[in-house]
């Protein structure tokens, strides 16, 4: 299987997508699995994993619904709020659903101590008994929470989204390839190539302008544990869904058949259980 291993779906809510800058117009509107689809066949991908965008279990409900309907959608990667006393719960009462395949948390604090806090991994305490990835997002600037918090989790299995959200811009910051570094030395974490193009300058790049940051990161994860995710459609800001998979694609040409299959398919399957 080719597996696209973070892409989005929304009904577009001002409010509720605020992130979405000005400079991000393009995407304020909605977007379907019957928009993703043909992209998807186009470039040869059996499938995805659909990634929450919105904090709250109505929309992870909406998500499950869809990977119900749609074939191609192959696990959902949804919200349950870590810090509440019903964690458990929640995360019982979603577990139960097979597509359900990790849990994700987008707000960000300052520094990411939100990572450190007693409530918060109170609740990624019970996600490997069930059988849950978690996704860290974080800033660069955040990073260091990232390795505090899988220093105390060996059993969790966690993916790095957007290989930490570095600044793609120059020669990668020395603060970020240590940080890729420490949390590459535990066995029990990923990392997503994704998310790139949206961390450029004015949005504005080469495809070589990536090289390095992703030189880092393979020289870090090896193979084994890099998964490609398109970031679709908030890349669609910075470049089209054809180009996002033609810079990873040209960086990993002159790799093997077998390693190229890893990192597009095989690793996001044994991640996320698909």
């Amino acid at each position: 299987m080719k597996i696209d291993a973070h892409q989005h779906f929304w009904q577009y809510d001002a409010e509720k997508y605020s992130w979405i800058s000005d400079e991000m117009a393009v995407i304020r509107k909605d977007f379907s699995p019957e928009d993703l689809e043909p992209l998807l066949s186009k470039r040869g991908f059996s499938g995805c994993v659909a990634v929450q965008a919105d904090q709250s279990e109505a929309e992870t409900e909406v998500l499950l619904k869809m990977a119900k309907k749609h074939d191609f959608i192959k696990g959902v990667v949804g919200w349950v709020d870590l810090g509440s006393p019903e964690v458990e719960e929640r995360l019982k009462h979603y577990s139960k659903n097979t597509f359900l395949k990790g849990i994700r948390h987008t707000v960000w604090d300052e520094k990411g101590e939100f990572m450190m806090s007693s409530e918060f991994q109170h609740g990624i305490s019970f996600l490997a008994n069930l059988g849950l990835t978690y996704d860290i997002l974080v800033f660069d600037y955040q990073l260091g929470g990232a390795v505090e918090l899988v220093k105390a989790f060996p059993r969790q299995k966690f993916v790095l989204d957007h290989m930490g959200k570095p600044q793609i811009s120059g020669k990668p910051d020395k603060q970020w390839v240590e940080q890729i570094q420490q949390l590459a030395s535990f066995p029990n974490v990923w990392c997503k190539i994704s998310g790139l193009v949206t961390e450029t300058p004015d949005f504005s790049w080469k495809t070589t302008d990536f090289f390095p940051f992703l030189e880092e990161v393979t020289d870090a994860f090896g193979v084994d544990r890099l998964i490609f995710g398109s970031d679709w459609p908030v890349c669609l800001s910075a470049a089209s869904y054809s180009e996002v998979n033609g810079i990873i694609e040209k960086f990993f040409s002159s790799y093997s058949k077998e390693d190229k299959e890893k990192i597009f398919g095989k690793n996001a399957a044994e991640f996320y259980n698909l």
